[in-house]
């Protein structure tokens, strides 16, 4: 997963100091993602958060600058922050805030034998698809799917069912307007292998297959829908 520092957030606003004159930065795009979170999660203003150590700019190898992860009741909800732009705009669009997009993940609260080790491996694999978009510029958008062609699961123990992901709008969040720029919230369902396949193969579409699931929280223990 790389340098990751486990803290709980500030209430107060978010600022990053400026190289040139240490100049406090409000980190207004930062905020627009948190005041969206609280939203949902009303009264979860401390959440489980990973913010990464190194920053990508500075040689670090983790392009998100932060996970946040609520909690769902049954489920555990991953919120990125770092595919838009967190704090001054720098891109030439006006109109979207930086890729235009954040990434989620609902993860089913289960009998782990670590579930803290779960909890970052997840928060791994979000900075390594946050990767493709920051080296390769890969833009994700709803209804596609990711496979890598392995059989073994995600979870730590790779034991499960689960190898890759489709994506769908979050089912919570919605598209927000930040003083950046528009930033819509992508959530990634992990899916089986014999599911990525039908879908590789036009058997099955990812909206038909997402309708078929029944639910967009990753449960590691369930069996293949196909």
């Amino acid at each position: 997963m790389g340098l990751f520092d486990v803290f709980k957030k500030n209430k107060e606003s978010k600022v990053e100091e400026n190289n040139v004159g240490n100049k406090e930065v409000q980190a207004l795009g930062w905020d627009a993602i948190t005041e969206e979170c609280k939203r949902v999660y009303k009264g979860q203003e401390n959440p489980k958060h990973y913010g990464t150590l190194i920053s990508f700019e500075l040689g670090g190898k983790d392009p998100l600058q932060g996970i946040s992860i609520y909690d769902g009741g049954d489920y555990w909800h991953f919120v990125t922050y770092g595919l838009s732009e967190l704090y001054e705009k720098k891109s030439s669009v006006k109109e979207v805030s930086g890729y235009g997009m954040e990434f989620t993940f609902k993860l089913k609260k289960d009998n782990y034998e670590n579930e803290e080790n779960e909890i970052k491996c997840i928060c791994g694999i979000l900075q390594y698809i946050a990767k493709l978009t920051f080296t390769k510029g890969e833009i994700f958008k709803p209804y596609e799917y990711l496979y890598t062609g392995q059989t073994e699961g995600i979870d730590c123990n790779k034991k499960s069912n689960i190898t890759g992901f489709i994506t769908i709008p979050d089912t919570l969040f919605h598209e927000i307007n930040t003083p950046n720029g528009k930033v819509t919230f992508l959530e990634f369902i992990g899916v089986t292998d014999n599911e990525l396949k039908a879908i590789i193969n036009k058997s099955i579409t990812v909206g038909d297959l997402y309708t078929k699931l029944g639910s967009d929280i990753t449960n590691y223990n369930r069996q293949s829908v196909i």
